[in-house]
């Protein structure tokens, strides 16, 4: 008779805890992606709202940033996606630049 050493000495775990621990791993990136999706939504207002859903744009990269910079590996989901310095400055600068470009950005008409 063969044994198999695959799955050997482990108990499945709880039908409940997989799920969950997948959904709050991911949590991290659908906040950020709601952060990036108010701010679309609120471009899309007109001139006026472009200062604003840029803003929000910013911010919500920049949340992503800090997410990735102080979550642990476990615990970052689709937010990772290269090593942890790359991720980080990847959506800080994109985060950096928008605010700058948010703020300095002369909207036409206000």
């Amino acid at each position: 008779m063969k044994h198999s050493a695959k799955g050997a000495g482990r108990s499945a775990p709880p039908e409940g805890g997989r799920g969950r621990n997948r959904l709050t791993a991911h949590l991290p990136y659908w906040i950020v992606l709601a952060g990036v999706v108010a701010g679309l939504i609120t471009v899309r207002g007109g001139n006026q709202a472009v200062k604003g859903g840029t803003l929000v744009i910013a911010g919500a990269l920049l949340a992503g940033a800090l997410a990735r910079l102080v979550l642990p590996e476990e615990r970052v989901g689709m937010l990772r996606s290269r090593r942890r310095l790359l991720d980080v400055a990847a959506l800080a600068i994109l985060g950096v630049g928008l605010l700058v470009a948010g703020l300095i950005v002369r909207v036409p008409g206000s």
